[in-house]
């Protein structure tokens, strides 16, 4: 799911003294300080990425590898060199079965620092505009109004709104200029808005190659990974089946990545692995997956057997740019 920046400024303070008798006869003379610009606490980062699969804690966000590309804008503001808050905006581009084609994000939120530690608190909107209630049934009346389309081979069903928040609260500690180590909690009283709570946790560890080790390039490389856990709730009667039709309670899974990074200038180039323990059933019951095909993956939450492999292994290419005005545009 993004880096934190706080910057610093020194203030130079001058003193003169009063010169005393015996030193009025001789002339003095020093050299002027040098000129300081003034401190300016405003920021904005900005950036975008393309890539081969838009995963987002495990699961495809665009149907397997059929790409994606992204972009955010993030204006901040510090408050002190230890304070910084934030706001932005981010999107993507996603494939639902609701035949939402765009994520569009709106975030807020602050980072203080104590030490090699940096925390982050904030809120989080997901938003997927242009989505469509798909039916179960032809021609819609099922769960979704008269003349709403379907989604096949599996028909699942999939409200048109499935925008949603999380609250979040993060901490990073760097031991040294080659090694960190993270923490993530995550919360949504209505993810996806399917009726469920969900919270995320996870831990997350990066390693910096040494400058070195590319000679004069300006070539950087990293290795970082995560390993997480997603607990959901029960889903509204809209996503029930005939034997929980009130709701169905989601699978609980962890997901995890490993990948190796080269940075050089304002690029990145990420190579990443992604997979889940969600079994193709639980997976279907979740994303309402419009590719999703079979009747041999029956669970108590999925009982057509429909399988889906968007919470699947998966190989991930990343290349994106990342700038802040006062490091790039200057």
């Amino acid at each position: 799911m993004k880096k934190i920046v706080v910057a610093s400024a020194a203030v130079l303070a001058m003193g003169m003294s009063s010169a005393s008798a015996a030193d009025l006869g001789a002339k003095m003379y020093k050299k002027a300080p040098p000129i300081v610009a003034a401190y300016d606490p405003w920021d904005i980062a900005f950036g975008s990425a393309i890539m081969s699969n838009y995963v987002f804690r495990g699961i495809t966000q665009s149907n397997g590898q059929k790409g994606s590309v992204a972009a955010y804008f993030e204006p901040r503001y510090n408050i002190t060199k230890d304070v910084q808050i934030y706001a932005g905006v981010a999107g993507e581009s996603i494939s639902f079965t609701n035949r939402a084609s765009m994520e569009l994000d709106g975030y807020f939120g602050i980072r203080p620092t104590w030490g090699a530690a940096a925390f982050d608190f904030g809120f989080w909107y997901y938003g997927y505009p242009g989505g469509q209630c798909i039916d179960s049934v032809v021609g819609g009346g099922g769960v979704c109004p008269v003349g709403s389309n379907v989604a096949g081979p599996a028909f699942n069903v999939m409200k048109k709104n499935v925008s949603f928040y999380e609250g979040y609260a993060k901490v990073n500690y760097t031991f040294n200029d080659y090694f960190s180590l993270g923490g993530n909690a995550f919360y949504s009283p209505n993810f996806l808005n399917t009726g469920a709570d969900g919270t995320y946790a996870s831990i997350t560890g990066k390693v910096i190659a040494p400058s070195t080790w590319f000679g004069s390039t300006g070539i950087g490389s990293y290795v970082s990974g995560e390993f997480g856990r997603q607990w959901l709730g029960t889903s509204d009667a809209f996503y029930g089946t005939a034997q929980f039709p009130n709701g169905i309670k989601y699978a609980d899974y962890n997901t995890w990545n490993i990948g190796i990074g080269f940075t050089y200038k304002v690029f990145t180039l990420d190579l990443r692995y992604s997979d889940t323990n969600l079994s193709k059933g639980d997976c279907n019951a979740f994303t309402s997956d419009f590719t999703a095909s079979g009747t041999n993956n029956v669970t108590a939450i999925n009982p057509s057997g429909a399988g889906s492999s968007w919470c699947g292994a998966t190989g991930i290419v990343k290349l994106s740019a990342d700038l802040t005005a006062m490091s790039n545009l200057k």
